[in-house]
């Protein structure tokens, strides 16, 4: 018989300072949209602001229902917002919470550890204004997880993420203040 092969345990960086990797946060998506609430010329200058702004073609969204007062019908384009990944979701992210002061809200952070933040001028990111195009205020989205969150959207052998892996609030803060070193707010001031 042979003898039983003798068992290697390689240690990353992460777990030699006794860190799980799995249990990192990172951010999945930046959704960003801006909501016109008509459709016709003001949405599209409002996508072609969020193409400048993310070199990616902006999706349009639609009205779910009617409402009179607004003069919105249903299935009418109303929005445009697009999704960025990666290092440059990242970037906006910064330019955005650098707009904030890097101050957000306890409110502004959801249960499954997520948070978004508005601001009311785009050209505070960095555009130069166009007297052609005017002024849009635009919503962050800023969707968060681990890794591993991959098993529950894919296709083969799908399963759900665990409780204690999934993302709390107060994770999400904890990710902010120390990614950002930002300050988390009770009140507006």
């Amino acid at each position: 018989r042979r003898p039983p092969f003798p068992c290697i345990y390689i240690k990353s960086a992460a777990m030699a300072d006794g860190e799980n990797p799995m249990r990192g946060v990172r951010v999945a998506k930046l959704v960003l949209n801006i909501s016109v609430g008509e459709s016709g010329d003001r949405l599209t200058k409002a996508a072609k602001v969020l193409e400048q702004l993310t070199g990616q073609q902006p999706i349009f969204s639609k009205a779910r229902y009617t409402v009179r007062s607004f003069s919105i019908r249903r299935n009418e384009k109303i929005a445009a917002h697009v999704t960025v990944r990666g290092e440059k979701a990242m970037q906006l992210i910064e330019s955005g919470l650098k707009v904030k002061e890097y101050e957000l809200l306890k409110g502004n952070f959801s249960d499954t550890g997520t948070f978004g933040f508005g601001i009311s001028e785009h050209i505070d990111l960095g555009i130069k204004y166009d007297p052609s195009t005017g002024i849009f205020g635009m919503d962050f989205f800023v969707v968060l997880e681990r890794p591993g969150y991959r098993v529950s959207r894919r296709r083969k052998c799908r399963t759900k993420v665990g409780a204690r892996h999934k993302l709390t609030k107060d994770d999400a803060k904890k990710w902010f203040q120390q990614t950002f070193e930002g300050v988390l707010l009770d009140k507006p001031h």
